[in-house]
């Protein structure tokens, strides 16, 4: 890690035991980055969706034992949280620039910087991968591969630039009011498990609702506004050629955006997988579909479960993408390339 009389690093108390936090500053701001393991291991940088931080966006992940066995083993984790996300965070200043999604994606660049970190793995949920698909665009040697869950690539749509509107005007007038957090649910999760007047909420959502109601509303505002005003990214996928493996959840309200992503991708080092029965926060609705597809996706790199003996501080230079990655029957999920699943449609 470099020295750096501008960044400050205090103990974490959440979350796991042995994790630390680094509250960075760049030229955009500080930026809160929670570390896990061992840093001599190959590093997986994750980027929460807007009005999550670490914990609330990847903790169901992460917490199960399969997880563990399979990233904690290969990976030093660095969960970068959006400007203002982190648990206690202050408001952000009045007088403090509002950051466009290009210099959210230049501060990854200054975290992996102060960590003497080269190329690494990452991991973002829909505004996340946005921001993380941002940065493997500018910095295509610092990006190793993308794991995107229910992404955004494009430029809003006028209904979600109306709805994102109608949050940012609640938002700045009323702070985390009760509609602004039931539009942030239903973005996150499906119906199955937002309940309803017979069915209760999930523990999973509940727990979210109790999050939403820690967040700085003005952080949360300017998190917004800078993917509000997002460009389109659609023309540079396809010079994008590190691996890519797209989840998304069938009832997720970015569905298409995942879809439309997918076909602009290169089909030799991009697949998609539809989880069914799901919302966009695959990683907390169902984190268990996602470990077989994360598994194959990373023997292409030589990284195993803890269970296996290879080591973990594999060199990461991928070769093509291995025939498995696209493979349905070998996954057990349903895994196609875009165009297939056009093709079964018609």
């Amino acid at each position: 890690m470099t020295d750096s009389s501008d960044s400050v690093s205090i103990d974490m108390e959440t979350f796991a035991l042995g994790g630390k936090e680094y509250l960075v500053r760049t030229h955009h701001g500080t930026v809160s980055v929670a570390v896990f393991g061992d840093q001599d291991k190959p590093a997986l940088v994750t980027y929460p969706d807007l009005a999550l931080n670490h914990t609330s966006c990847f903790q169901g992940l992460f917490s199960c034992p399969e997880a563990s066995s399979l990233l904690l083993h290969n990976f030093c984790i660095y969960h970068i949280n959006p400007p203002g996300h982190e648990l206690g965070a202050a408001p952000i200043g009045p007088d403090d620039l509002m950051p466009s999604v290009d210099d959210l994606a230049d501060q990854i660049v200054e975290v992996l910087n102060f960590f003497g970190l080269g190329a690494v793995m990452c991991m973002g949920v829909t505004a996340g991968a946005y921001i993380l698909t941002l940065f493997a665009m500018k910095y295509r040697q610092r990006v190793l591969g993308l794991i995107l869950v229910s992404p955004l690539c494009r430029a809003p749509s006028w209904t979600e630039w109306l709805l994102n509107k109608v949050m940012s005007n609640l938002l700045y007038f009323y702070g985390m009011c009760g509609v602004v957090k039931e539009l942030l649910l239903k973005r996150y999760f499906s119906k199955e498990v937002r309940g309803g007047v017979r069915v209760p909420e999930t523990d999973v959502v509940q727990a979210c609702r109790r999050l939403l109601d820690e967040r700085e509303s003005k952080n949360i505002w300017q998190f917004l506004e800078a993917m509000n005003g997002r460009p389109d990214l659609s023309e540079g996928l396809r010079k994008l050629h590190c691996r890519s493996l797209i989840f998304v959840g069938e009832n997720s309200p970015f569905h298409s955006e995942a879809l439309h992503m997918t076909s602009k991708l290169d089909r030799r080092y991009s697949a998609l997988v539809e989880v069914q029965a799901c919302g966009s926060m695959v990683t907390e609705e169902q984190p268990h579909a996602m470990l077989i597809p994360i598994e194959y996706f990373l023997t292409g790199y030589g990284l195993y479960r803890a269970t296996l003996s290879v080591s973990p501080r594999s060199p990461l230079s991928p070769c093509c993408i291995s025939p498995e990655l696209l493979s349905p029957e070998s996954m057990g999920l349903k895994l196609k390339p875009i165009k297939t699943r056009i093709s079964m449609e018609v």
